[in-house]
Protein backbone atom coordinates (compact mmCIF):
# COMPACT_ATOMS: atom_id res chain seq x y z
CA UNK A 1 0.00 0.00 0.00
CA UNK A 2 2.59 2.41 1.05
CA UNK A 3 4.63 1.44 -1.82
CA UNK A 4 1.71 2.16 -4.79
CA UNK A 5 0.55 5.61 -2.62
CA UNK A 6 4.51 6.92 -3.05
CA UNK A 7 4.29 5.68 -6.99
CA UNK A 8 1.09 6.61 -8.00
CA UNK A 9 0.16 9.82 -5.45
CA UNK A 10 3.48 11.24 -4.16
CA UNK A 11 5.53 10.84 -7.57
CA UNK A 12 3.25 12.63 -9.88
CA UNK A 13 2.55 15.28 -7.17
CA UNK A 14 -0.76 14.59 -6.53
CA UNK A 15 -0.80 14.29 -2.67
CA UNK A 16 -2.10 17.74 -2.06
CA UNK A 17 -4.96 16.89 -4.37
CA UNK A 18 -5.60 13.75 -1.88
CA UNK A 19 -5.46 15.40 0.93
CA UNK A 20 -7.57 18.16 -0.17
CA UNK A 21 -10.18 15.86 -1.07
CA UNK A 22 -9.98 13.49 2.17
CA UNK A 23 -10.45 17.20 4.14
CA UNK A 24 -13.20 18.28 1.51
CA UNK A 25 -15.13 15.05 2.36
CA UNK A 26 -14.53 14.91 6.07
CA UNK A 27 -15.44 18.54 6.45
CA UNK A 28 -18.59 18.11 4.92
CA UNK A 29 -20.10 14.93 6.33
CA UNK A 30 -18.71 16.79 9.76
CA UNK A 31 -20.30 20.49 9.53
CA UNK A 32 -23.35 18.50 8.64
CA UNK A 33 -23.28 16.29 11.96
CA UNK A 34 -22.82 19.49 13.88
CA UNK A 35 -25.61 20.88 12.00
CA UNK A 36 -28.33 18.05 12.48
CA UNK A 37 -27.07 18.28 16.70
CA UNK A 38 -27.85 21.62 16.25
CA UNK A 39 -31.50 21.36 14.58
CA UNK A 40 -32.33 18.39 17.28
CA UNK A 41 -31.47 20.31 19.96
CA UNK A 42 -28.64 18.14 21.18
CA UNK A 43 -24.66 18.37 22.06
CA UNK A 44 -22.64 21.53 23.19
CA UNK A 45 -23.09 22.98 19.71
CA UNK A 46 -25.12 26.24 18.96
CA UNK A 47 -25.67 29.00 15.92
CA UNK A 48 -22.61 31.14 15.71
CA UNK A 49 -23.93 34.71 16.53
CA UNK A 50 -22.37 38.38 16.44
CA UNK A 51 -24.56 40.69 17.67
CA UNK A 52 -27.51 39.16 16.97
CA UNK A 53 -26.30 38.27 13.16
CA UNK A 54 -26.31 34.53 12.23
CA UNK A 55 -22.71 33.78 11.07
CA UNK A 56 -22.91 31.34 8.08
CA UNK A 57 -20.30 28.52 7.68
CA UNK A 58 -19.60 29.73 4.36
CA UNK A 59 -18.67 32.67 5.75
CA UNK A 60 -15.17 30.93 7.36
CA UNK A 61 -15.19 29.14 4.25
CA UNK A 62 -14.29 31.69 1.90
CA UNK A 63 -11.60 32.92 3.89
CA UNK A 64 -10.13 28.99 4.06
CA UNK A 65 -10.47 28.60 0.31
CA UNK A 66 -8.33 32.10 -0.08
CA UNK A 67 -5.78 31.24 2.10
CA UNK A 68 -5.55 27.79 0.95
CA UNK A 69 -5.85 28.67 -2.42
CA UNK A 70 -3.45 31.66 -2.78
CA UNK A 71 -1.44 29.39 -0.79
CA UNK A 72 -1.25 26.10 -2.86
CA UNK A 73 -0.22 28.14 -6.31
CA UNK A 74 2.36 29.98 -4.12
CA UNK A 75 3.81 26.79 -2.91
CA UNK A 76 3.46 24.19 -5.56
CA UNK A 77 2.97 20.89 -5.52
CA UNK A 78 5.36 19.06 -3.01
CA UNK A 79 6.62 19.90 0.62
CA UNK A 80 5.18 20.84 3.73
CA UNK A 81 3.59 23.96 2.53
CA UNK A 82 1.81 22.66 -0.20
CA UNK A 83 0.23 19.73 1.96
CA UNK A 84 -0.88 22.44 4.61
CA UNK A 85 -2.87 25.04 1.76
CA UNK A 86 -4.54 22.02 0.57
CA UNK A 87 -6.39 20.88 3.83
CA UNK A 88 -7.08 24.21 4.43
CA UNK A 89 -8.44 24.57 0.32
CA UNK A 90 -10.45 21.34 1.18
CA UNK A 91 -11.96 22.15 4.27
CA UNK A 92 -12.85 25.80 3.25
CA UNK A 93 -14.16 24.17 -0.24
CA UNK A 94 -16.16 21.78 2.12
CA UNK A 95 -17.87 24.17 3.97
CA UNK A 96 -18.60 26.80 1.04
CA UNK A 97 -20.49 24.26 -0.68
CA UNK A 98 -22.37 22.32 2.08
CA UNK A 99 -24.44 25.89 1.56
CA UNK A 100 -24.43 25.79 -1.49
CA UNK A 101 -28.13 26.28 -1.91
CA UNK A 102 -27.84 28.98 0.24
CA UNK A 103 -25.12 31.11 -2.01
CA UNK A 104 -27.74 29.68 -5.04
CA UNK A 105 -31.05 30.50 -3.88
CA UNK A 106 -29.64 34.03 -1.79
CA UNK A 107 -31.75 32.17 1.26
CA UNK A 108 -31.45 30.36 3.99
CA UNK A 109 -33.13 27.20 2.36
CA UNK A 110 -30.69 25.44 4.32
CA UNK A 111 -33.43 22.31 5.41
CA UNK A 112 -35.77 22.77 2.64
CA UNK A 113 -35.80 20.80 -0.65
CA UNK A 114 -33.89 23.36 -2.67
CA UNK A 115 -31.38 22.32 0.41
CA UNK A 116 -30.48 19.18 -1.09
CA UNK A 117 -28.82 20.90 -4.21
CA UNK A 118 -25.97 21.47 -1.54
CA UNK A 119 -25.91 17.67 -0.84
CA UNK A 120 -25.92 16.74 -4.82
CA UNK A 121 -23.12 19.29 -5.71
CA UNK A 122 -20.72 17.97 -2.74
CA UNK A 123 -21.08 14.40 -4.27
CA UNK A 124 -21.18 15.43 -7.54
CA UNK A 125 -17.53 17.48 -6.80
CA UNK A 126 -15.86 14.81 -4.71
CA UNK A 127 -16.82 12.16 -7.83
CA UNK A 128 -15.22 13.94 -10.39
CA UNK A 129 -12.15 15.18 -8.15
CA UNK A 130 -11.54 11.78 -7.50
CA UNK A 131 -11.69 10.62 -11.49
CA UNK A 132 -9.12 13.69 -11.57
CA UNK A 133 -6.97 11.69 -8.84
CA UNK A 134 -7.38 8.36 -10.23
CA UNK A 135 -6.00 9.85 -13.42
CA UNK A 136 -8.16 11.46 -15.75
CA UNK A 137 -7.53 14.60 -16.94
CA UNK A 138 -10.31 17.43 -18.40
CA UNK A 139 -11.42 17.16 -21.86
CA UNK A 140 -9.35 14.01 -22.96
CA UNK A 141 -6.09 15.57 -22.48
CA UNK A 142 -4.91 12.39 -20.71
CA UNK A 143 -5.09 10.36 -23.96
CA UNK A 144 -2.68 12.15 -25.87
CA UNK A 145 1.06 11.13 -26.42
CA UNK A 146 3.83 13.23 -25.43
CA UNK A 147 4.35 14.26 -29.15
CA UNK A 148 0.50 15.26 -28.97
CA UNK A 149 1.02 17.07 -26.11
CA UNK A 150 3.42 19.29 -26.96
CA UNK A 151 1.76 20.23 -30.40
CA UNK A 152 -0.23 23.06 -29.22
CA UNK A 153 -2.65 22.43 -32.36
CA UNK A 154 -3.44 19.11 -31.03
CA UNK A 155 -4.13 19.99 -27.30
CA UNK A 156 -6.29 23.09 -28.43
CA UNK A 157 -8.46 20.77 -31.04
CA UNK A 158 -8.87 17.95 -28.53
CA UNK A 159 -10.00 20.52 -26.08
CA UNK A 160 -12.60 22.20 -28.27
CA UNK A 161 -13.76 18.97 -29.70
CA UNK A 162 -14.63 17.39 -26.43
CA UNK A 163 -15.74 21.30 -24.77
CA UNK A 164 -18.27 21.06 -27.93
CA UNK A 165 -18.93 17.41 -27.25
CA UNK A 166 -20.04 18.13 -23.51
CA UNK A 167 -21.91 20.88 -24.32
CA UNK A 168 -24.20 18.49 -26.91
CA UNK A 169 -24.78 16.09 -24.19
CA UNK A 170 -25.84 19.46 -21.44
CA UNK A 171 -28.00 20.83 -24.81
CA UNK A 172 -30.14 17.09 -24.26
CA UNK A 173 -30.73 17.80 -20.38
CA UNK A 174 -28.29 15.47 -19.17
CA UNK A 175 -26.37 18.24 -16.88
CA UNK A 176 -24.35 14.76 -14.80
CA UNK A 177 -23.62 13.39 -17.56
CA UNK A 178 -22.25 16.38 -19.52
CA UNK A 179 -20.22 17.04 -16.42
CA UNK A 180 -18.91 13.79 -16.23
CA UNK A 181 -18.08 13.40 -20.01
CA UNK A 182 -15.26 16.17 -19.01
CA UNK A 183 -12.95 13.99 -17.20
CA UNK A 184 -14.57 10.80 -18.81
CA UNK A 185 -15.70 11.71 -22.64
CA UNK A 186 -17.39 8.05 -22.80
CA UNK A 187 -20.25 8.90 -20.87
CA UNK A 188 -21.22 11.73 -22.67
CA UNK A 189 -20.82 9.69 -25.86
CA UNK A 190 -24.12 7.50 -23.92
CA UNK A 191 -25.82 10.57 -23.01
CA UNK A 192 -25.69 11.81 -26.58
CA UNK A 193 -26.87 8.48 -28.67
CA UNK A 194 -29.46 8.56 -25.91
CA UNK A 195 -33.03 10.42 -26.31
CA UNK A 196 -33.06 13.87 -25.11
CA UNK A 197 -35.02 14.85 -21.66
CA UNK A 198 -38.49 16.85 -22.35
CA UNK A 199 -37.66 20.56 -22.46
CA UNK A 200 -34.36 20.70 -23.06
CA UNK A 201 -32.92 22.86 -25.94
CA UNK A 202 -32.47 19.52 -28.35
CA UNK A 203 -36.00 18.40 -27.83
CA UNK A 204 -37.67 21.64 -28.46
CA UNK A 205 -34.88 22.27 -31.50
CA UNK A 206 -35.15 18.45 -33.07
CA UNK A 207 -38.34 16.75 -31.84
CA UNK A 208 -40.72 19.65 -32.29
CA UNK A 209 -42.04 18.06 -35.80
CA UNK A 210 -41.24 14.45 -34.13
CA UNK A 211 -44.51 13.87 -32.18
CA UNK A 212 -42.89 9.76 -31.77
CA UNK A 213 -39.70 10.84 -30.57
CA UNK A 214 -41.20 13.54 -27.96
CA UNK A 215 -43.77 11.11 -26.66
CA UNK A 216 -41.05 8.84 -26.06
CA UNK A 217 -38.77 11.17 -24.33
CA UNK A 218 -40.96 11.83 -22.24
CA UNK A 219 -42.15 8.75 -21.26
CA UNK A 220 -38.14 7.64 -20.85
CA UNK A 221 -37.43 10.55 -18.55
CA UNK A 222 -40.74 9.72 -16.33
CA UNK A 223 -39.47 6.16 -15.71
CA UNK A 224 -36.20 7.13 -15.22
CA UNK A 225 -36.86 9.55 -12.37
CA UNK A 226 -39.39 7.28 -11.04
CA UNK A 227 -36.96 4.58 -10.83
CA UNK A 228 -33.70 6.88 -9.24
CA UNK A 229 -35.84 10.16 -7.30
CA UNK A 230 -36.23 7.44 -4.49
CA UNK A 231 -32.52 6.43 -3.82
CA UNK A 232 -31.16 9.29 -4.90
CA UNK A 233 -33.73 10.92 -1.76
CA UNK A 234 -32.36 8.28 0.23
CA UNK A 235 -28.57 9.33 -0.36
CA UNK A 236 -29.17 12.89 0.15
CA UNK A 237 -30.84 12.30 3.35
CA UNK A 238 -28.68 10.03 5.19
CA UNK A 239 -25.97 12.51 4.24
CA UNK A 240 -27.36 15.43 4.41
CA UNK A 241 -30.38 15.43 6.42
CA UNK A 242 -34.11 15.41 5.85
CA UNK A 243 -35.43 18.36 4.74
CA UNK A 244 -38.06 20.18 7.46
CA UNK A 245 -41.47 19.31 6.43
CA UNK A 246 -43.60 21.55 4.11
CA UNK A 247 -46.75 22.86 6.02
CA UNK A 248 -50.02 22.11 4.46
CA UNK A 249 -51.17 25.84 3.88
CA UNK A 250 -54.96 24.56 3.45
CA UNK A 251 -55.48 23.51 7.00
CA UNK A 252 -54.96 27.47 7.31
CA UNK A 253 -58.15 28.32 5.65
Amino acid sequence: MGHWLHRNIVEPGKLPLLLALTAFVLTFLITRAVTRLIRAGKGPFGNVKAGGLHIHHVVPGVALIVVGGFGAVASGRYGFGAAVFAVLFGMGAGLVLDEFALILHLDDVYWTEEGRKSVEVVVLTAALVGLVLSGFSPFGVNDMSQQELHDRGSVISTVVFNFLFSLAVLSKGKARMAIFSVIVPFIGLIGLVRLARPGSYWARRFYRRRPRARAKSTLRAYRHDRRWAGPRRRLQDLLGGKPDPVPDRSLGR
